[in-house]
């Protein structure tokens, strides 16, 4: 059992950015312990895909793909339109890829496999890059975890559970430790990996009022502990803050609940109209792009499709599914009408537009598998689904809500430098104060990257984290 009283670096919040920090830091002989304020380990980083994006792999390599961290680095600032701090992301994309060595060194299965998407183990398309950068583990974010966990264990370093950290403790300038159920426990530096805010609607409303945006349609897949307890240690500590404004929403249908290998997926014959009844986009585009593009719309965004896409959708998820979609129907949630004329006309959309994008769409892309306007057959190749969508022409037609609805993570968080330090407000690190993953701020953009970039923000950072806090013993 860890002596708290002779601790060198405690770690706040145990998801993939404090484990990440609590095992590197032991690992450079810190004596280490780590509260969680819930009453399990893994945070969001459990609840995710696990998916990992980083250059210049041994799993790329394996799979014959050439890329280096300098790639990855132009590409992620160049997305991000180069408003985040360059020395900070060039030093998250050089150490990305040997922080996944570094789990694969501790036992996590990423086979040198082509994954058709974020759910199959092996490497897939991660966002809107141009080389393949998403890592895909067995057992998800859960199998993450549990690696992480192990290294904990075998290390000693004790998880304190269900004990919220109230403050940090402050000495002449310099953080000295925390207050947890009203105990003070000193250390010679503190890592925040507290998690995001999208639990806390207050906080949304202050530092990420797009999200509230979706009204009732709003729905947050964020671990319960995502309380944004980073602000109160902002404001004690005089420290920074960064990415105000940004965060990650996916877009979704009005009546949907649940993240998609809950929820279920919408049919692939489907197009995205907007309210001129055009199609505007890739259906199958990035999340890292096709919130923006939705919101770029005028009027509501509908997705268009027939009664033999509706039946093809299969049973066993909790909202598209045959019967949810009739039952959204009945309750006057989602349109229907027996012509594409009336459809139109519940949308309140032109009717000849309508009909002339599902015409366009039935004599192209369903037709001879080609979208020369938005590209479709790539992504849905990159996606293992090569084979021509089905014509729209089945009556009853359906138009079902979609939205930048689902919330993911929040990226306001306190300013670190490139060695994870937290900056105050003259840009000056506060002595012994560290922070990663969505507590740490500036690594996450106003443009999520793509699948996988939570996750190594989280452990890259944390890894980064532990190493400097360990420094200050």
């Amino acid at each position: 059992m860890t002596d708290f009283d002779a601790l060198d670096v405690i770690v706040v919040g145990g998801g993939g950015a404090g484990l990440a920090a609590a095992v590197t830091a032991a690992e450079q002989g810190a004596q280490v312990a780590l509260f969680e304020s819930e009453r399990e380990l893994g945070g969001s980083t459990q609840l995710s895909a696990g998916m990992f994006t980083a250059a210049g792999t041994s799993v790329q390599r394996g799979l014959g793909v050439e890329d280096t961290a300098e790639r990855h680095f132009q590409h992620y600032m160049d997305l991000n339109q180069w408003q985040l701090a360059p020395g900070l992301i060039r030093e998250f994309c050089a150490a990305a890829g040997p922080t996944l060595e570094w789990l694969l060194g501790l036992g996590l299965d990423i086979p040198h496999a082509v994954s058709p998407d974020a759910h199959t183990p092996g490497l897939c398309r991660a966002g809107v890059e141009d080389v393949w950068r998403g890592h895909v583990p067995r057992d998800q974010g859960y199998g993450l975890v549990q690696v992480l966990d192990r290294a904990r264990r075998g290390h000693g370093v004790e998880a304190v559970l269900g004990t919220r950290v109230e403050r940090l403790l402050c000495e002449d300038g310099r953080v000295t430790g925390v207050v947890a159920d009203g105990i003070e426990v000193s250390a010679a530096a503190v890592v925040v990996a507290s998690g995001g805010f999208a639990r806390d609607p207050g906080l949304l409303d202050r530092y990420y009022p797009e999200a509230r945006d979706a009204g009732d349609s709003l729905f947050v897949v964020a671990a319960p502990g995502s309380r944004g307890d980073h602000f109160a240690f902002a404001e004690q500590t005089g420290s920074s803050l960064t990415g105000q404004g940004w965060g990650l929403m996916l877009p979704t249908a009005s009546f949907q609940r649940y993240h998609h290998w809950q929820a279920g997926f919408p049919p692939k014959s489907r197009v995205y109209v907007n309210g001129e009844g055009r199609r505007f986009m890739d259906e199958d585009a990035s999340y890292a792009v096709s919130s923006g593009i939705i919101r770029a719309q005028r009027g509501p965004v509908w997705a268009v499709f027939d009664e033999k896409a509706r039946t093809g959708l299969p049973v066993g998820y909790a909202d598209w599914t045959p019967d949810r979609i009739a039952e959204e129907v009945r309750a006057g949630r989602l349109l229907s009408a027996g012509s594409v004329p009336e459809l139109a006309a519940a949308m309140d959309v032109p009717a000849d537009a309508l009909s002339a994008t599902v015409a366009r769409w039935n004599t192209r892309l369903a037709a001879d598998g080609t979208d020369p306007d938005f590209l479709r057959e790539e992504s849905l190749a990159a996606k293992g689904s090569p084979e021509s969508p089905a014509p729209i022409a089945a009556p009853p037609y359906y138009a079902a809500r979609v939205l930048p609805a689902e919330l993911v993570c929040t990226h306001t968080g306190l300013e670190i430098d490139r060695t994870a330090a937290v900056l105050d407000r003259t840009g000056t690190p506060v002595p012994g104060l560290f922070a990663a993953g969505e507590a740490g701020g500036g690594v996450l953009g106003m443009r999520y990257v793509g699948g996988g970039n939570a996750v190594a923000n989280a452990l890259t950072m944390g890894r980064l984290a532990g190493r400097h806090a360990a420094l200050r013993r």
